[in-house]
């Protein structure tokens, strides 16, 4: 086992996907890459040679698919210059033949026996002496196998001469021929799978899973990826049992009295908290109010905003004394915009990760699942990934805390999803009618790790959020229509401080 954690790795240069491999592919080993066209094989590939390129090592890249202009564009459109490092061995169709300075290097691969063309890629490699190579697609050579006998003798073959000159290897497979031949599975030493999933909204999804690698262990389960200008990146799929910081436990405050004594003196630093409400009943407000804190204090914090526009969120904060312009100005909020039709819970996470691995971010806020929710592709995979999330941030001492839309505006209240016994702690929100007006109530249900007030009090938003006494007269408040026995009204107080 020794020997094999000393064996040298071939980093990819992919963000992410060495991570998943624990260092990159072994060196000297050949490695296959499969998937449907359009997920991305190629370009991962490029990368894999051009990082190759960058560390002195001369790279070749065989193709039976595509010209060696296209290789180039395609290179180009991700910024790669692929250089005199790297050296591409086209067969392509008798058409090119026309040009006189490519008739002796340029085939046409129908027209060639398998050993033939075989021979030749064994030339190209000893013409090249790259130690990296790529060989696309190996959907060409199992055609020209006609046969599963064939074809295996032909990949054992490969394999037996990349072996003895010591290359790494990365064979891409775009499966459009016989998808249930696992030939290449057996003889490879290890197995990496792309996949691209369409939802009925939004863009399209890719994800990658290492099917198999020999004698080494690695980040197992699907992961999701993307491919933009600059090339394909990796989201490793978060395990919150790898990370773990040592820190103090402070209470997290916000800075309103009445709240802090309803949450019992506050949060505990590294918790996670849950609003929920109805819509427009304050959720976001009170977030806010932690955020706003926490800067104050002069610690950093971070925002994910699933549900508003940045411009409107400013203008809505600045009357409520919430200047996130100014905040994020001066660097001490991080605030993000996403768009839950583009966006997959894997960069989702990567995105939390990116904010939280600043020491200064102590406080994250989420608003809200209902988005996040419908970036899922799977809506049961919900709670595993805000189940690794959440810990993960626990574990790194943030604070972090999270708004849920329920269904309904009175009486009896539906959640989109139900996470509150992952939460540390649990603030409900619920309008309910008194004297012929809607007010707001919001009460503590939930808090590990202390005591908290057990009674429901009336809030409002007038120039900031206000905390009123707690509702002692009333009855079925958190049911939207409470009894006043005595025909009383709870009196407001002009302020709380």
């Amino acid at each position: 086992m020794d020997r094999q954690k000393e064996m040298p790795k071939a980093r990819t240069g992919v963000p992410g996907l060495d991570d998943i491999l624990l260092g990159g592919l072994a060196a000297g080993r050949v490695f296959l890459l499969e998937g449907s066209p359009g997920t991305g094989k190629t370009t991962m590939a490029m990368r894999f040679l051009v990082e190759g390129a960058q560390k002195g090592e001369r790279g070749l890249y065989v193709t039976l698919s595509e010209t060696e202009q296209e290789l180039h564009s395609a290179a180009l459109s991700h910024g790669w210059e692929l250089g005199d490092n790297i050296d591409i061995f086209e067969v392509v169709p008798p058409e090119s033949l026309l040009d006189a300075d490519q008739q002796q290097s340029l085939l046409y691969s129908s027209d060639l026996e398998l050993g033939e063309t075989t021979k030749l890629i064994f030339q190209a490699v000893e013409k090249s002496n790259a130690q990296r190579i790529v060989l696309d697609s190996l959907s060409e050579i199992r055609l020209l196998a006609q046969s599963s006998l064939r074809y295996r003798r032909q990949i054992l073959a490969l394999k037996h001469y990349f072996a003895r000159h010591g290359a790494t290897v990365l064979m891409l497979d775009d499966l459009t021929t016989d998808t249930l031949d696992k030939t290449v599975h057996s003889v490879a030493h290890g197995v990496i799978r792309l996949e691209e999933l369409t939802p009925d909204y939004g863009a399209e999804r890719r994800r990658m899973r290492v099917v198999k690698y020999r004698a080494q262990p690695f980040r197992g389960g699907y992961h999701d990826f993307v491919i933009r200008t600059g090339g394909a990146q990796v989201f490793p799929r978060l395990v919150a049992s790898e990370h773990r910081l040592d820190f103090k436990r402070g209470r997290v405050t916000s800075g309103i009295a009445a709240f802090d004594r309803l949450l019992g003196g506050g949060i505990e630093q590294g918790s996670s908290t849950l609003v929920l409400g109805p819509s427009g009943s304050g959720k976001t407000t009170l977030a806010w109010q932690f955020v706003a804190e926490a800067v104050r204090k002069g610690d950093k914090a971070a925002m994910f905003v699933f549900d508003e526009e940045l411009g409107l969120l400013f203008d809505r904060a600045k009357p409520l004394g919430f200047d996130f312009e100014a905040m994020r100005a001066s660097g001490k909020l991080r605030i993000t915009q996403l768009d839950a039709a583009e966006l997959s819970p894997g960069e989702f996470a990567h995105a939390v990760r990116s904010a939280a691995a600043d020491p200064g971010v102590k406080t994250v806020v989420i608003d809200s699942l209902n988005g996040y929710q419908t970036s899922m592709p799977q809506e049961n995979s919900l709670i595993l990934h805000m189940h690794e999330l959440i810990q993960y941030l626990n574990r790194t001492g943030v604070s972090t805390f999270l708004t849920v839309a329920q269904h309904g505006l009175v009486g009896e209240m539906k959640s989109p999803v139900d996470i509150t016994y992952l939460a540390d702690a649990v603030i409900l929100l619920r309008y309910f009618e008194a004297e012929g007006s809607v007010r707001r109530a919001l009460s503590v249900i939930k808090k590990r790790g202390g005591k908290h007030e057990d009674t429901i009090r009336e809030f409002w938003i007038d120039g900031g959020l206000h905390i009123g006494e707690p509702l002692t007269q009333f009855h079925g408040v958190l049911r939207g229509t409470p009894v006043l026995p005595n025909n009383a009204s709870p009196q407001r107080p002009e302020k709380d401080e």
